[in-house]
């Protein structure tokens, strides 16, 4: 594995194991750390990526097992059947990104480490036992907002994964119209209409949904109370902040952490500001 990637975004589904190693995940508008192993399913043109930061046990390697496939492999026909009703779902999930636990993780392994290896017929009944498993996970976490929505397929999608890779790694910063749109060569007047067409959502949209989550993560991780969060997503003024935190959460950053019972002027390190 690499220690840093760059964002990837595809037409293709995608299912992730990683085994051996610590980072930070992030896909979709999600960003947090990760300590493997995990196993993800992502839908088509889901930004992500792993930055893997560090060995779990230096005597063996880190491992990622992928796998591509398209939703449609088994024909429309099927996947409108009341028996592959959970599978639909769950397809529908994808486009979020969604993370399995450790006992669908300890299930999947095997077939997916078989399922590398097989050919033919084989290969695709193995699949098949790898959706089961996952459909009839009890539990799983969606890891983008219910706000993020994937661009969709265009043949312009790799200038879409260098623009996302652009917000994640700079949106701390302030991040002007000029500066995005030289990334993939464009003037801000046609990247406003290219992004707006292959995304639905304007940049500045996707920006705002991009420091919001990142904010939320860190208020909820009680790290940072809610100026800290603030600057420390991009923002310079409060005010600003708790309007397009309400905007993309749909309550104030303080109406979010009392749904968790978490204290909103604490201060970081979990103490409360007096």
């Amino acid at each position: 594995m690499k220690k840093y990637v760059t964002f990837k975004s595809h037409l293709h589904f995608e299912i992730a194991l990683l085994e051996n190693c610590r980072g930070k995940r992030l896909i979709g508008d999600h960003i947090d750390g990760f300590d493997a192993p995990e196993l993800v399913l992502m839908g088509s043109y889901l930004p992500h990526c792993w930055q893997y930061q560090q060995v779990k046990d230096p005597s063996c390697l880190p491992q990622c097992y992928v796998i591509h496939f398209l939703p449609g492999f088994l024909g429309k026909e099927m996947l409108e059947t009341p028996e592959a009703r959970k599978l639909s779902e769950l397809f529908s999930l994808a486009a979020r990104g969604i993370l399995f636990p450790g006992d669908t993780v300890d299930r999947a392994r095997p077939l997916i480490q078989q399922l590398l290896l097989e050919e033919g017929f084989g290969r695709i009944s193995l699949f098949i036992q790898l959706m089961d498993v996952l459909v009839n996970s009890k539990t799983y976490t969606v890891l983008a907002s219910p706000y993020y929505n994937a661009a969709e397929w265009s043949p312009d999608s790799q200038k879409i994964s260098k623009v996302f890779d652009f917000i994640y790694r700079n949106f701390r910063n302030e991040i002007s119209l000029q500066e995005v749109s030289a990334v993939i060569h464009m003037s801000t007047t046609g990247f406003c209409r290219f992004f707006k067409q292959n995304t639905k959502k304007t940049f500045t949209d996707v920006l705002k949904e991009v420091r919001i989550g990142h904010a939320a993560k860190l208020l909820l991780d009680g790290t940072h109370n809610v100026s800290g969060a603030c600057y420390e997503s991009g923002y310079n003024n409060l005010s600003n902040f708790n309007k397009h935190f309400k905007e993309v959460k749909g309550r104030s950053p303080r109406d979010f952490l009392k749904q968790y019972e978490i204290n909103p002027d604490r201060a970081p390190g979990g103490t409360s500001q007096q």
